[in-house]
């Protein structure tokens, strides 16, 4: 039987404790569980902003829109969609398929080292240019680039920024209202960051992938594509990241649990036994694990 809200809230005191104890940097957290209200804390005002790699966790979702209706498949090869590329790929691109980007698995081991992203020329043409470190499929390396392929990919395969061809599949049943999405200077969608949301706007697509992709009676997202996003996943020797690599989300390691996950503290827990899902924004600089376990002293007893 799920915990009622007055014993969450005793969790929610002793998360907010830990909080201020280690300095988390939390600047908010949303609880939402079935059968109940959810319950909510902020430490500020709770305005939009920069989610980090959560932002991938929405180009995965987008990929599986794209899917079901027909424009691509997962493992179409990547330079089908984006032939203009061909003449410059790299040998060994050629085999590089959408799942291989959406598993972090493309064998190029590629930095957009630019930090405010202001790249000379086309970066989709230079990834897909450098010589593969290893053959696609064989070897797990976390770079971002491989979620602007994805974008390119969405962009090329529906005739619209992944921003905008989320908004009337996505953003809009969800009622987030003119998020916007950091553009690369070619005016595409980043993919792997740059998308701006609210803590709640962050649960409300947990909540979605909680009911497979459910929302209202409606299916926003395709009920398989949840279920292979935290299926089998790629084992990652991140330094301070738990778990392994689905579709661009991580599995946690305890309670089968499964993850958004973005730099300095953005993260989105969901936890399909408790039905449950957690989300929180941060700002935190030492290794963000540590939210996750007060995450799990403090609030999982109680969900």
């Amino acid at each position: 039987m799920a915990a009622s809200n007055d014993a969450l809230g005793i969790g929610l005191l002793g998360f907010r404790q830990a909080v201020a104890e280690r300095d988390l940097g939390v600047e908010g957290i949303h609880i939402a569980r079935e059968g109940h209200d959810p319950v909510a804390f902020r430490w500020v005002s709770d305005d939009r902003r920069e989610v980090y790699s959560v932002s991938k966790t929405f180009t995965s979702v987008a990929v599986g829109i794209a899917q079901a209706e027909g424009l691509l498949e997962l493992d179409d090869r990547v330079l089908s969609h984006l032939p203009q590329f061909a003449d410059a790929a790299a040998s060994g691109v050629q085999e590089m398929t959408i799942r291989h980007l959406l598993t972090m698995t493309a064998g190029i081991d590629y930095r957009w080292d630019d930090p405010d992203f202001d790249h000379p020329g086309d970066p989709a043409e230079d990834f897909l240019s450098t010589a593969p470190h290893a053959a696609p499929g064989s070897w797990f390396a976390y770079r971002g680039t491989n979620s602007y392929l994805l974008s390119r990919i969405i962009a090329a395969a529906s005739g619209q920024d992944m921003r905008d061809f989320l908004m009337p599949r996505l953003f809009t049943p969800l009622q987030i209202g003119n998020p916007q999405w950091l553009r690369c200077p070619l005016g595409y969608s980043m993919g792997a960051l740059g998308l701006q949301l609210r803590t709640e706007e962050i649960a409300r697509l947990g909540i979605t992938l909680l009911h497979r992709g459910a929302h209202q009676g409606r299916q926003l997202v395709p009920a398989e594509y949840v279920d292979l996003m935290h299926g089998p996943s790629i084992a990652s020797d991140l330094e301070g990241v738990e778990g392994s690599y689905g579709l661009h989300c991580w599995h946690c390691a305890r309670d089968d649990a499964w993850r958004m996950d973005g730099l300095y503290g953005q993260f989105c827990v969901i936890f399909p036994h408790q039905r449950a899902c957690v989300s929180v924004t941060s700002h935190y600089e030492r290794p963000t694990v540590d939210i996750l376990d007060a995450i799990w002293d403090e609030i999982v007893p109680h969900l």
